[in-house]
């Protein structure tokens, strides 16, 4: 017996159809979401992470972290340097060795090579608050939403209480908020550094914005 072309398709068909009635509903429905490349299945998969990422990952990342903010997305270019560090430092240095801070000292420093609008980084709390000079921290400021993404530059003791001052990396100065920045304002520091990826996020938010 000869099968045509058609008839080798039809027969393919029928089996595909008779495999989809065998096949149980919770195989149907991972076949659906990393299988099928409908757009409802792109939509579908995109919720999931969201809900995933937002109420299973991040509260176990806070949990294990210590921070209510274990992951941030830096959103302006405030700790950038555009180069590298010698380009930088002869841009902004002259700023840190009128304040006591040396090239050798910021070379040391933890990102001496600054951080990038959208950048992810992964923050930890420290409950005794042990910061160092040049930790990026984040920290709240009043009225503003957006918490701060900067690096200590100064740690000083008033009236028995300890306070921080912070400078981002590309501006010329401090912000007036950046002075007597007190602990209890202090979300954590960050720990480590994922590239571009907040991209993703912030292209949405400029979108809709």
């Amino acid at each position: 017996m000869i099968f045509k072309p058609s008839d080798v398709n039809r027969l393919m068909d029928k089996n595909k159809e008779v495999d989809k009635e065998k096949r149980p509903w919770h195989k149907e429905l991972w076949h659906f979401l990393w299988n099928s490349n409908s757009i409802l299945s792109w939509i579908v998969d995109i919720i999931l992470m969201f809900l995933i990422v937002k109420f299973i990952i991040f509260p176990l990342m806070s949990l294990a972290l210590a921070t209510s903010l274990p992951f941030v997305i830096i959103e302006s270019g405030s700790m950038e340097h555009q180069g590298d560090f010698d380009q930088w430092f002869s841009l902004h240095g002259s700023w840190y060795l009128e304040h006591n801070i040396t090239e050798p000292e910021i070379v040391a420093w933890k990102w001496s090579d600054g951080l990038d609008k959208g950048d992810i980084i992964i923050v930890k709390g420290l409950k005794n608050y042990n910061y160092s000079m040049g930790d990026v921290i984040i920290f709240k400021v009043e009225n503003q939403n957006t918490p701060i993404i900067h690096r200590i530059i100064e740690i000083k003791e008033e009236n028995n209480t300890i306070m921080f001052s912070t400078k981002g990396d590309h501006n010329d100065g401090q912000l007036p908020y950046e002075h007597d920045i007190q602990k209890e304002q202090i979300i954590g520091k960050a720990i480590m550094r994922i590239p571009k990826l907040g991209w993703v996020k912030l292209f949405f938010v400029d979108l809709f914005r």
